[in-house]
């Protein structure tokens, strides 16, 4: 059986997007926590991923949101289902 058959690129772009998409959702959570200095409870893996896709960026040893990741957040807000 060829390596092709196991792990085709379409399974590795699947993955890569609902990555992106967790990540996407979870981005608001993580700037709340860098508003009220708790960045520490961001995950390692987390700001490494957010840093890897220039919505965070260390800035003088500290952690702030790129215009990218407030582009993001922007868009996350607009297409989140109203509660009323």
């Amino acid at each position: 059986m060829s390596k092709h058959a196991n792990g085709s690129p379409e399974g590795s772009a699947t993955e890569s997007v609902d990555r992106k998409e967790r990540l996407r959702q979870a981005l608001p959570a993580a700037v709340e926590l860098l508003r009220t200095r708790q960045a520490s409870l961001i995950g390692a893996a987390e700001i490494d991923e957010f840093v890897a896709l220039n919505w965070l960026e260390w800035h003088g040893g500290t952690l702030r949101l790129t215009v990218t990741g407030s582009n993001v957040c922007s868009q996350s807000r607009a297409n989140a289902p109203q509660s009323r």
